[in-house]
């Protein structure tokens, strides 16, 4: 049992991570990484949001949505969820971190719409994931998450001093070391069968 939760973790961060191999979150991961403060910032408020939203959003559906024979208000109700979660989580740092705040900009609230918070909430009611299940994929998909664009930021911060010809400046090396990341990852896929 222990086995597989840490497996599902695993996979969840390295093998189906969520921003290379099912391309989603893409929006904060490009806009936020320019900076590793930012992006560690970004990075630990998804790991919250994810992690808190399927604490809520799995029993929410499974003794709520379904017993009283309304599952098809999933989503909607998931949204309520995440973005609630989210002005929580914008408050704190506002309060706690001025300059996070500032750097993160229209990114915190944009958490809201983040399709990897959203996919990983629905993604486990419709695989039918058990709780402890839900759980380590909620884990593994933040953790994979933070990752991801931590290291992306780390990247960035050096092709920013390094010589790159001036039409590959700025977003489109971005893309490219984004693509090279994802091919990378990809390649992992088939190590683990949970």
């Amino acid at each position: 049992m222990i086995l597989t939760f840490i497996l599902a973790i695993i996979n969840g961060m390295l093998i189906d991570n969520v921003i290379l191999s099912r391309f989603y979150g893409i929006c904060p991961f490009l806009g936020v990484s320019k900076k590793t403060n930012s992006a560690l910032g970004m990075g630990v408020a998804v790991v919250f949001v994810i992690v808190l939203a399927t604490l809520i959003t799995w029993p929410l559906y499974h003794y709520v949505l379904v017993p009283a024979g309304i599952p098809y208000m999933d989503t909607i109700t998931y949204i309520l969820v995440i973005a609630s979660l989210v002005q929580f989580v914008e408050m704190v740092i506002k309060k706690y971190s001025p300059s996070l705040y500032k750097a993160l900009g229209v990114y915190l609230p944009l958490i809201t719409t983040n399709c990897a918070v959203l996919g990983v909430a629905q993604g486990n009611t419709d695989q039918g994931l058990t709780f402890l299940m839900s759980l380590s994929n909620a884990l593994g998909t933040s953790l994979g998450f933070l990752l991801i664009i931590f290291v992306f930021s780390c990247i960035r911060v050096r092709l920013e001093a390094s010589n790159i010809p001036k039409c590959l400046k700025g977003v489109p090396i971005a893309l490219i070391t984004a693509a090279l990341m994802s091919l990378a990852f990809i390649g992992l896929q088939g190590m683990i069968n949970i």
